[in-house]
């Protein structure tokens, strides 16, 4: 708090950046303070991406507060040649804290959404091979496009439920949240043992198999079952 004072007093030296705010359904922004990314938390995903899906202890990737966008607009990204859609459960965090527990989880979680972690492909490649940190091609700009934010209290915890994406009509990708290696509170609970996980977090929960390419012009709709659709042009 007497931080916050601090900053009150003082003069900003420029301009105070821009925060990311995701609509809510009851009318409501939440704003939001991190984004982190569980990575192949889908079994078939794993596969198609070169792993073995045994459980073993989840990683986590993050991308940035400000590329989280709600326009329903995707401008296709400079500098790469093959840009990648992943479809995601988004969940919400109203709080957090250290070293939570599996069974207090949920109680930190405010609601879901529907999201898209896009994927400069050939550039996270490149990265991999080479042994450097993903974000090149997984943090930049408007790369997680996000829907609206429903709170718990109208869905109750979500575990189970079909997900998918379609590009212009086509099915490409289709699961079901069951099929999450790592749980929703699990994974709540393995990031608050290595960082203070607070309100405003959210966590793109891991996507299923059959993520590809987009193209500009493409017309992407994801869904969560329970959640509103996710409608996303690539511009």
């Amino acid at each position: 708090m007497e931080h916050a004072r601090d900053i009150e007093a003082a003069k900003l030296v420029i301009d105070e950046p821009k925060r990311a705010f995701i609509p809510t359904t009851d009318g409501g922004l939440f704003p939001v303070r991190r984004v982190y990314c569980i990575g192949r938390n889908f079994a078939d995903h794993a596969i198609e991406m070169g792993h073995d899906p045994d459980k073993e202890p989840p990683f986590f990737f993050q991308k940035n507060a400000e590329n989280v966008d709600s326009s329903g607009e995707f401008p296709y990204p400079p500098e790469t040649s093959d840009v990648h859609h992943e479809i995601e459960m988004v969940v919400a965090l109203k709080s957090g804290g250290k070293n939570i527990s599996e069974a207090d989880a949920m109680s930190h979680v405010w609601g879901y959404g529907v999201g898209l972690d896009m994927t400069r492909r050939d550039l996270q490649g490149q990265m991999k091979k080479m042994g450097r940190p993903w974000e090149i091609g997984k943090a930049f700009e408007r790369s997680a496009p996000v829907g609206p934010l429903v709170p718990i209290s109208q869905t109750g915890p979500l575990d189970e439920g079909a997900i998918s994406l379609s590009i212009n009509g086509e099915t490409r990708q289709s699961g079901d949240l069951n099929m999450m290696i790592w749980k929703v509170a699990e994974q709540i609970a393995y990031l608050s043992r290595f960082y203070d996980i607070a309100g405003g977090d959210i966590i793109m929960a891991g996507t299923p198999a059959g993520v590809g390419p987009v193209e500009r012009g493409d017309k992407l709709q994801g869904k969560v079952a329970g959640l509103p659709v996710l409608d996303v042009t690539v511009t």
